[in-house]
């Protein structure tokens, strides 16, 4: 009888867990396609790392974290910074060296897997963020997948039974308290 409570309280909360989840997700997803910028969740932005120029710190398929960056010329030798390529493309490398000239601050970067530094220094006004030095291996992968039609499909139908299943164990457990609420009522009635 015990285990049973202990599994049923356990049962309870990952689906507790789990809807809380699908909900904030569904609701970051939301604001972000609403918006028409990248997700972000407290100020932080998730991207997805496409290469393994940066191996074998933050592996090809990652999920890094990166803040967005305020002041751009504060960067200094060794950073990891993102920043966006005249083909709008974005890159997460490390500072190797500052250039200064008057007010104006360019980085030279190198992906830590490379042979040699970038071919073209990065102006500050292109840096977009800076590396948290948090990183999900392989969880990229999966992002990659869920933002594809057919990800998209095949998560959407496991969401779904996951709310079936929590409002079919919400009903039960309604209809059992229910049940117990008119047990003693009945009882109360017979002895009398």
């Amino acid at each position: 009888m015990n285990s049973k409570k202990v599994m049923k309280w356990v049962s309870n909360l990952v689906t507790a867990v789990l809807m809380v989840l699908l909900i904030g997700m569904g609701a970051l997803v939301m604001v972000t396609k609403l918006s028409g910028e990248e997700p972000q969740v407290f100020g932080y932005q998730i991207k997805t790392v496409l290469s393994g120029s940066m191996e074998p710190e933050i592996l090809t398929g990652s999920v890094i974290a990166v803040k967005l960056a305020e002041k751009k010329e504060h960067f200094k030798k060794g950073d990891v910074i993102t920043f966006q390529t005249e083909e709008n493309i974005l890159i997460t490398h490390r500072v190797t060296e500052v250039l200064e000239s008057g007010q104006s601050v360019m980085y030279r970067t190198k992906g830590d897997n490379n042979n040699a530094e970038d071919m073209e220094p990065v102006l500050s006004q292109n840096v977009v963020a800076e590396y948290t030095g948090k990183t999900v291996p392989y969880l990229g992968y999966f992002l990659s997948f869920a933002q594809s039609k057919n990800g998209a499909f095949l998560l959407l139908v496991p969401g779904f039974l996951l709310l079936l299943y929590s409002a079919f164990t919400i009903w039960r457990a309604i209809s059992q308290i229910e049940l117990h609420q008119k047990r003693p009522e009945e009882a109360t009635s017979e002895k009398q």
